[in-house]
């Protein structure tokens, strides 16, 4: 479960996030939705711990996020949070497989959970293939996969979809519900209201303020 009371995040004389309180529990899959420049990304990082608020409590799990140094976050973020973002960010010179790989050996996982999820993606075939050649639906499922790699409990996702055409963005945001499904806690930001019957709930942000 994450908890957010009274959030704010200032840069400067500039307040981005104003008083954002949002529990989202696991199991749940949650959509921020609201115009650009809102304040949605930088929420995200926030609750990702990319960066820290300017004033309120973030819990995860009941510990309070703010009593923990930057190395403690680092341990969190890796151990706990998986990212997923507009574009898929894969290395070039690595094979699908490799792209899960590389998460692997930095957190002790073993091979066999890659070639695990590349399966439960349909990508199994498309294993030793380098991103160039993948489509673009492969490549970001290529991207979700090697953010459940490390089994995060939280997973949190900035525009997902927003690359893909509309088939291929429904069945990436399925298989974030199916991951909601068992337990884990996804958190998105998504523009394409077609997808919001698949979230439990929805916040909108607007000028840096959530309403639901």
């Amino acid at each position: 479960m994450i908890e957010l009371t009274d959030i704010t995040k200032r840069y400067g004389e500039t307040e981005i996030l104003s008083g954002i309180s949002l529990t989202a529990k696991a199991g749940e899959m949650t959509a921020l939705v609201g115009p650009s420049g809102s304040g949605k990304s930088t929420l995200l990082q926030v609750i990702g711990l990319l960066q820290r608020q300017t004033s309120g409590s973030f819990r995860i799990d009941g510990r309070d996020t703010g009593d923990l140094s930057e190395e403690e976050r680092r341990k969190l973020r890796l151990a706990s949070i998986g990212f997923i973002f507009q574009e898929a960010h894969l290395v070039p010179f690595l094979t699908a497989k490799e792209q899960l790989m590389l998460v692997e050996r930095e957190h002790g996982v073993r091979e066999s959970r890659a070639e695990r999820l590349l399966e439960q993606f349909g990508l199994a075939g498309r294993a030793d293939h380098l991103p160039a050649t993948l489509s673009g639906g492969q490549r970001q499922r290529v991207a979700i996969a090697r953010a459940l790699v490390n089994e995060p409990r939280l997973i949190l996702a900035d525009e997902p979809t927003a690359s893909l055409d509309y088939a291929n963005g429904r069945s990436v945001m399925e298989m974030l519900r199916s991951e909601a499904d068992t337990g884990k806690n996804v958190l998105l930001i998504t523009h394409d209201e077609r997808m919001l019957d698949l979230c439990d709930s929805v916040f909108r942000l607007e000028d840096g303020r959530l309403r639901k």
